[in-house]
C-alpha cells in the first residue's frame, strides 16, 4: 500500500517579470518555473499574490509578447488539477481574463478571506491597505476606472506597452534589480501592513494568518495571541515563498547560495 504524499499550500509574490530587461527577466522567469516544477509534486494549491508582471495590459485581441514558458507552466499545473490563484498587484491591475481563459488561473480582484486546511486566512497583494499613502490610493482608483482603461486600449499595442515599460524600467523596483539592492525595511510601528493587520485582528479575531506581497521584505510576525502577519518577500532579490502544512506557515528561500 503506497503512502499518500503530504500536501502543502504554497504562496509567492512580486516577480516583476519584464524588467529591467528581457534577458535578466528571463533568468528569473526560468528560476520561478524551476520552483513551480518542484512544488507541483506536493502542492494542494498555489497562490501568486500579485505583481507577476511589472507592467501588463490586455488589449481586446492582443496580449503582451513573451512569457511563453510561464504561461505554459501555469497551464500545465491547472491541467493537472492544481489550483493556481492570482491576486492582482499594483503593477498588473490591468490583468483581465487572459490568465483565466488560457491558463485556468483563478483571478482575484480584491482581498479574500478563506479557510485553508482549517485555518482562516486574509489574503491580499497589500497595496492601498492601512493608513496614509493617499496619493497612491487616488491613483489606484484612476487606474481601475473603466473609462481610463477604455481610453488606454485605443493606443496601438506597441505604443501602449512601450509607454508602460518606459516607466517600469525607470522604477524603484527596476533599479533595485539592476543594483542588487533590497527593499528598505520600515520599523514595525510604521509598517502599514502590520498596522493594518493588527487593526483587522481586533475586528476579525478569527483570522489566523494575514498574508501579503507588495512590500518585498520577508516577514513572519505574531501580531496577536492568535494571528501572524506574513509578507512574502519577492522574486527580485530574495526568491522567497510561503509554505503552509495546516499547522505551520514557513517562509523559505529557493536556490539560495
Amino acid at each position: 500500500m503506497t503512502q499518500s504524499i503530504k500536501k502543502y499550500i504554497y504562496f509567492a509574490s512580486d516577480f516583476h517579470f519584464g524588467i529591467p530587461d528581457r534577458q535578466s527577466s528571463l533568468v528569473r522567469e526560468k528560476r520561478f518555473i524551476r520552483w513551480l516544477n518542484m512544488v507541483e509534486k506536493d502542492a494542494e494549491a498555489i497562490y501568486l499574490m500579485g505583481d507577476l508582471f511589472d507592467f501588463w495590459f490586455e488589449f481586446k485581441t492582443v496580449v503582451p509578447k513573451g512569457f511563453t514558458r510561464l504561461f505554459s507552466k501555469l497551464s500545465d499545473l491547472t491541467d493537472k488539477g492544481i489550483p493556481v490563484h492570482f491576486f492582482k498587484g499594483n503593477h498588473d491591475l490591468w490583468a483581465f481574463d487572459y490568465l483565466n481563459e488560457e491558463s485556468g488561473v483563478i483571478i482575484h480582484n480584491d482581498t479574500q478571506e478563506i479557510t485553508l486546511k482549517g485555518k482562516k486566512f486574509f489574503l491580499a497583494h497589500g497595496d492601498g491597505l492601512g493608513p496614509g499613502d493617499f496619493r497612491y490610493k487616488f491613483m489606484k482608483k484612476v487606474f481601475l476606472s473603466k473609462f481610463h482603461q477604455f481610453l488606454f486600449q485605443w493606443f496601438h499595442p506597441d505604443l501602449g506597452m512601450n509607454i508602460g515599460y518606459y516607466f517600469s524600467r525607470g522604477s524603484r523596483i527596476s533599479n533595485m534589480i539592476k543594483e542588487g539592492k533590497d527593499e528598505k525595511y520600515i520599523l514595525e510601528e510604521k509598517e502599514y501592513l502590520l498596522i493594518f493587520s493588527r487593526e483587522m485582528a481586533v475586528q476579525k479575531p478569527d483570522i489566523d494568518y494575514f498574508v501579503f506581497g507588495h512590500r518585498h521584505v520577508p516577514t513572519n510576525l505574531k501580531i496577536s495571541e492568535k494571528a501572524n502577519c506574513i509578507i512574502l518577500g519577492d522574486w527580485v532579490k530574495h526568491y522567497s515563498y510561503g509554505k503552509f502544512d495546516g499547522e505551520t506557515f514557513e517562509i523559505k528561500y529557493f536556490e539560495q547560495e
